[in-house]
C-alpha cells in the first residue's frame, strides 16, 4: 500500500511504525474470509482491509476521528485471525490499537458512553472494586428484564443496551477469594522449577479455581509457585480501550515487581492463565521499545511470559486417572491461537492426558467476547456467541475447555455444558478434583 506521510509525521516513532505496517498490505483481501465482523455484517469497512484504509486516512491526513471512522474501529474485536490470515505478514494489532489510542486522544464520544468506558477502565482492573461491582450488579440483575430493549439501528449501540448486556454479565454469585500476593506455594517432591503465576483481574474475581488448579498442577510436578506481590492488572484492558498512558504505566510497574522477583529468588518463567493477558505482556517489549529506561526490562519479562500450557508442554505430566469416554470441545481463545500462535498444543496436551477431544467448526472465528465488547458491542457479540455455541453443539461435547475467561464466561452464558479451563482438566488427570461447573 502507498503512503504518503512527510518528514515530520515519519519522526514520530508511532507514525514511522504505521507506515511500515501499511506498506506490507497489499491489498488482497483475504482477511476479509476470517473477519468476524465482516462475516457477520458484510461491510467492507468492517473487515481489517477496509479498517486499515480508514486508518491510514485518518494518520496520513492526520484529521481527527470522525464518527464514521470510531463506528467500524469500535466493532474491531481484535481477534487478530485476520492476522493469521495475512499473506503478507501485515501486524494489524499494532496498527489498531494505534488508532484506539489516537481515538482516545482525539474524540469526544457522548456522555454517558465516556462514563461508561470511564467507568470499565476504572473498575475492571482493581479486582477489589470489581467484586463489590460485580455484587451491585447482582442486585440489579433483576431490573434489566424491566429496562425497554433499544431497537437495533446502524451505529454504535445504545447506552441502555450496553448496561442491559453488563447486567446480564454479572454472576448469580462469586466464589472466595484466593490466595493474596505474596503467597509461594512449594514444590512437592524434587524441586524442578520456580514460576510467578499472573493473579489476573476479573479471572481473580469470577474463577479464582483456575489458578489454584495451576497450582495444584505445577506444585504436584515439583514447580514452586509465586503469587508477586504488588503485582496489577497487566493493562490488557484499558490497553484495548485505548488508554495506553495507563496501560504502560501498569506494565511498568510489574516489569519492577517482577524482575525484583527473578533477581532476588529467580524465576524460570511468568506463567498466564488468562490469554488475553498473556499476548498483552509478550509485548510489553513493543509497547515500550521507545523508554529508554524500560525498553530492555520490558524485552525481558516479554521473553518470561509464557501461557500455562507452553510451560507444561515442556515438563512430563504424570496423568492418575482416565477419562477417555469424556468428550472435550477445545475452544482455541483467539489471543491464544492467533495473538500467541499457541494452536495445537493446548489440544495435545488433553489428549495425551486422557480427554478425547473434538475441534470446533470456524474455530477460527471469536466467540464475541473480547475483553469489554460484549458490553460495549452486545449486540454483535452476541451473534457471534450464538454461532460459536451452536459449532460446538455440532461436536456433542461433555464439557468446553478454552484457556482465557473472558471466552468462558462468554461461552457459558449460552449453553449448559459445562465449560472449563484446560488446566482444570489436566489438574483433574494429574490428581486433582473434578473442575466446577457452570
Amino acid at each position: 500500500m502507498k503512503t504518503e506521510f512527510s518528514l515530520a509525521q515519519l519522526a514520530d516513532p508511532d507514525i514511522a511504525e504505521a507506515d511500515k505496517i501499511l506498506r506490507a498490505c497489499v491489498h488482497c483481501g483475504f482477511c476479509t474470509a476470517t473477519c468476524p465482523t465482516y462475516v457477520l455484517l458484510g461491510d467492507e469497512l468492517d473487515s481489517p482491509r477496509g479498517r486499515i484504509y480508514l486508518i491510514k486516512e485518518m494518520l496520513e491526513k492526520n484529521r481527527p476521528p470522525t464518527a464514521e471512522v470510531v463506528k467500524h474501529i469500535d466493532r474491531c474485536l481484535s481477534c487478530l485471525s485476520c492476522m493469521t490470515t495475512c499473506p503478507s505478514g501485515v501486524n494489524y494489532m499494532h496498527l489498531v490499537d494505534q488508532a484506539r489510542a489516537r481515538i482516545e486522544k482525539d474524540y469526544r464520544r457522548p456522555l454517558g458512553e465516556r462514563l461508561l468506558r470511564a467507568a470499565l477502565a476504572w473498575i475492571l482492573p482493581r479486582p477489589g472494586l470489581l467484586r463489590a461491582g460485580m455484587i451491585l450488579g447482582r442486585l440489579g440483575r433483576p431490573l434489566a428484564a424491566l429496562l425497554p430493549t433499544p431497537k437495533a439501528v446502524s451505529g454504535a449501540p445504545n447506552l441502555l443496551r450496553q448496561i442491559k448486556a453488563l447486567l446480564a454479565l454479572s454472576p448469580a454469585s462469586l466464589p472466595a477469594a484466593g490466595p493474596s500476593g505474596g503467597s509461594i506455594f512449594a514444590a512437592m517432591g524434587e524441586k524442578r522449577g520456580r514460576v510467578a503465576l499472573l493473579q489476573g483481574c476479573a479471572q481473580q474475581v469470577l474463577a479464582p479455581r483456575i489458578n489454584q488448579a495451576a497450582i495444584n498442577l505445577l506444585t504436584r510436578h515439583g514447580v514452586e509457585v509465586v503469587l508477586v506481590k504488588d503485582e496489577q492488572c497487566c493493562g490488557a484492558l484499558t490497553h484495548h480501550l485505548g488508554r495506553d498512558d495507563d496501560a504502560l504505566a501498569r506494565a511498568r510497574a510489574n516489569i519492577g515487581v517482577w524482575l525484583r522477583e527473578a533477581e532476588q529468588s529467580g524465576l524460570d518463567a511468568i506463567l498466564v492463565t488468562t490469554s488475553g493477558c498473556g499476548t498483552v505482556i509478550k509485548d510489553y517489549g513493543y509497547m515500550l521499545r521507545e523508554d529508554p529506561d524500560f525498553a530492555g526490562p520490558a524485552a525481558k519479562i516479554s521473553a518470561l511470559a509464557k501461557d500455562i500450557t507452553e510451560y507444561l508442554g515442556g515438563i512430563s505430566l504424570r496423568p492418575t486417572q482416565q477419562h477417555s469416554d469424556i468428550v472435550i470441545a477445545y475452544h482455541s481463545a483467539c489471543s491464544l491461537q492467533h495473538g500467541q500462535k499457541i494452536t495445537g498444543l493446548p489440544k495435545e496436551l488433553l489428549s495425551k492426558n486422557g480427554f478425547v477431544v473434538k475441534d470446533v467448526p470456524e474455530s477460527h472465528l471469536c466467540c464475541g467476547s473480547a475483553g469489554t465488547y460484549n458490553i460495549l458491542q452486545p449486540d454483535i457479540a452476541n451473534k457471534l456467541r450464538d454461532r460459536k455455541v451452536a459449532n460446538i453443539a455440532m461436536v456433542k461435547p461433555d464439557m468446553i475447555a478454552a484457556g482465557n475467561i473472558g471466552c468462558m464466561v462468554q461461552i457459558a452464558g449460552g449453553t449448559s455444558v459445562p465449560v472449563v479451563h484446560t488446566v482444570e482438566l489436566l489438574d483433574w488427570a494429574t490428581g486433582g478434583p473434578r473442575p466446577g461447573l457452570n
